[in-house]
């Protein structure tokens, strides 16, 4: 039987993300405790990617090593997911690095943020937590369930959100400054609310195609790719948490 899996709003899980040939693969095979494993090896290796810049900002806060270290690690992290998301099978060896990559970028994002906010880094990493202990809660209870209109809301949201965030991107080479998104007015504190419990719901959408790959018999290597694109989900909603948490403070 062909594996049938449904889109996921993470732009890395899709619905042909676990396909192996027309026959669901024998052997060994993915386990929900096996992605957990995985997806804490990755943590493990964003926060050693992040130490080195974060240190090295709170050293000197105009060190060029640390811009260096932020660029190359936007870049290269970038270079890394879309590796992963095309060669699935490079997982074991591409997730990591990955992970490394985009530690070198949070370690220098997170100690900017905290040098002007001191203790905002650990106030969104705990929420970052906070929100993937309950939207795991709610989707283990059934109070939320990856039904398909839940789902095709998510992705539409998902992606009007990556719209905007382009459009803004190309303003910003013409001078243009969208304020709804950056500054700290309710309205753009409202704006970074509303991204936020969107990025959390992607969590909700990442373990129904992730649970649905365990029951279907998903060869174990794609353990991997489930860690890297719930790392994926995980890095944003923890972004969007931390711009959030910045506009609230600068209010005050």
């Amino acid at each position: 039987m062909a594996m049938d899996f449904t889109r996921s709003g993470n732009p890395v899980l899709g619905e042909n993300t676990f396909r192996t040939g027309e026959v669901v693969a024998f052997g060994d095979t993915m386990t929900v405790n096996g992605v957990i494993n995985k997806t804490g090896i990755l943590l493990v290796l964003v926060t050693i990617g992040a130490i080195l810049p974060w240190t090295r900002y709170f050293a000197n806060p105009a060190d060029p090593l640390v811009s260096v270290m932020m660029i190359g690690g936007i870049i290269g992290g970038l270079v890394m997911a879309l590796v992963t998301t095309f060669k699935k099978d490079w997982a074991p060896i591409t997730a990591p690095a990955y992970a490394l990559l985009q530690g070198l970028a949070l370690g220098g994002i997170s100690a900017m943020f905290e040098m002007t906010y001191p203790g905002i880094a650990l106030q969104a990493m705990a929420l970052t937590i906070g929100v993937l202990a309950v939207m795991l809660m709610a989707y283990r209870s059934g109070l939320i369930k990856a039904t398909e209109k839940f789902r095709m809301g998510v992705v539409a949201a998902t992606g009007a959100i990556f719209l905007v965030y382009m459009v803004s991107f190309v303003l910003s080479f013409f001078g243009i400054q969208v304020s709804f998104l950056y500054g700290n007015s309710l309205l753009s504190i409202g704006i970074s609310g509303v991204i936020v419990v969107v990025a959390a719901l992607n969590l909700i959408l990442d373990f129904d195609l992730i649970e649905k790959g365990v029951s279907q018999g998903a060869p174990r290597k794609f353990e991997w790719f489930a860690g890297f694109a719930l790392m994926v989900t995980l890095i944003w909603l923890y972004l969007e948490l931390l711009r959030l948490l910045s506009k609230i403070n600068s209010r005050r």
